[in-house]
């Protein structure tokens, strides 16, 4: 694969907001340390999402020591938020699958809605060893999640994203492009390899650290999302629908699952081992 290596990182510590890109991460078994591990709940346990409500690309949640948040958004004064004691959970779904997850405060609760304009709850993932499994048709057993969408990570390669420009400029909707990678909210972006490699990857090293690459990253609407404005467009998904489609799923990225434990770093080679 040539000097392929570890562009960007990228955590998000509430899924559909905002995250962060640090220059390293520690790698759980779960994700990388700190990624989606809160999430917006509705008044019925269900997940919210930028599918539903692009606003949230502009609401930012940055890390604190100990597993806390600082959110900020436009037009809403920054709130801190403590990771809340796990003295009673409540159900979330996430995408039809029930997990059990704490309540933050009522500050934060009110925060949240008061910002969407819709009741919503921020919870926390207290246990993510044993709260939710990863998708059982392509898990090993004892592997789970946090609340990202179905896998660990998600790696994305710069030379897919500029292929895809590459067939998005010269399609109906070129004035959308070029997007920028943030679109596909990856959590590892490689450069260095050849477009599209990452479709024959079944494991992969990133620095030391082993991975399993068990399927495509299937691609939503949260794609069409500006994460800059929140305004949606038609690209990528119309250009992934020509070129991308596979089983009626539209594909650009790779799920993956931690082997090992370790710290990954910017600049770090990534080699596939099979």
């Amino acid at each position: 694969m040539g000097n392929a290596e570890v562009q960007s990182l990228h955590v998000h510590p509430v899924k559909a907001f905002r995250g962060t890109s640090p220059r390293e991460a520690v790698v759980e078994p779960w994700g990388l340390a700190g990624d989606r591990r809160w999430t917006l709940i509705d008044h019925g346990g269900k997940v919210v999402t930028q599918r539903e409500h692009p606003r949230l690309a502009l609401a930012a949640a940055e890390p604190l020591a100990g597993g806390g948040l600082r959110l900020s958004a436009p037009g809403r004064a920054p709130l801190t938020v403590e990771v809340p004691p796990p003295v009673a959970t409540v159900p979330a779904s996430v995408f039809g699958t029930k997990v059990e997850a704490v309540p933050a405060t009522a500050a934060a609760h009110e925060w949240c809605s008061a910002y969407l304009g819709i009741e919503v709850r921020l919870v926390h993932m207290d246990d993510p060893a044993h709260r939710r499994p990863v998708e059982p048709e392509y898990a090993l057993p004892g592997e789970t999640v946090s609340f990202a969408d179905g896998y660990p990570l998600l790696v994305t390669t710069v030379a897919s994203l500029d292929a895809l420009n590459s067939l998005i400029a010269a399609g109906p909707h070129a004035h959308e492009g070029p997007l920028p990678m943030n679109r596909f909210r990856p959590n590892v972006v490689v450069a260095g390899t050849e477009a599209w490699a990452e479709d024959g990857w079944r494991r992969i090293s990133v620095g030391e650290v082993v991975f399993r690459a068990p399927k495509p990253s299937a691609r939503c609407v949260v794609t069409t999302t500006d994460q800059d404005t929140a305004a949606r467009g038609r690209e990528p998904l119309y250009t992934l629908a020509r070129h991308r489609r596979v089983d009626a799923k539209l594909l650009f990225g790779k799920n993956l699952v931690p082997v090992s434990r370790g710290t990954i770093r910017v600049g770090d080679p990534v080699r596939v081992l099979e």
